[in-house]
């Protein structure tokens, strides 16, 4: 249960949750609560299904294009340490919405949520999980965590009002303080192992 729950809380994070709220509300100001709340649960429904299916490509997209573990490792890293700065720095990328256009799968579920950073941490997380016991809990952690990111979204009106703007932006920032230090310890596993230390 331990790797369970550890699964969990980092790809609760690599989720960046609280940006990813901040684009829904301000992408849904004009939505009824009914129709903020279905929007809520299609982003969920991409997120799962794109996780999901990164989770489990990573061995086979290695072995295609011929990239070490190891060398992955260190390319998702930096890329998650540049989202981690530029969520601390509240400088993080934000997409348009397509004009009177369904924002579930794009730009909400995709690039937002799960962005290039988002990608590659899946991909190398879904890689290091050999046994089948292994890869049953990663995907049980990560549809927990895509579960709390539902839950964050549909409480995301009641949270705004706890919190207010600044509050979310405060969250954000700790999310990247989060992040930095997972892609650090990424980015020193790659080198260590690529370097046999």
């Amino acid at each position: 249960m331990s790797v369970f729950f550890s699964l969990w809380i980092k790809l609760f994070f690599v989720l960046t949750p609280f940006f990813g709220l901040t684009m829904f509300l301000s992408m849904t100001e004009d939505y009824d609560v009914h129709r903020r709340r279905r929007l809520a649960l299609s982003v969920a429904g991409a997120t799962a299904v794109v996780s999901l299916l990164l989770f489990f490509a990573g061995r086979q997209m290695f072995t295609v294009f011929g990239i070490t573990l190891d060398a992955f490792r260190v390319g998702a890293g930096v890329l998650l340490m540049l989202s981690a700065i530029s969520l601390v720095h509240g400088q993080a990328g934000s997409a348009a919405a397509p004009h009177d256009g369904d924002v579930a799968v794009v730009p909400l579920a995709i690039p937002i949520i799960v962005g290039p950073a988002t990608i590659g941490t899946l991909l190398v997380m879904g890689a290091e999980l050999d046994s089948f016991t292994a890869k049953l809990m990663g995907s049980l952690a990560l549809l927990s965590a895509v579960s709390c990111i539902a839950v964050v979204l549909l409480s995301g009106s009641l949270i705004k009002r706890a919190l207010g703007s600044r509050g979310i932006v405060i969250l954000s920032k700790i999310t990247g303080m989060i992040l930095s230090a997972l892609s650090a310890e990424m980015i020193l596993t790659g080198i260590r192992n690529f370097l046999e230390l």
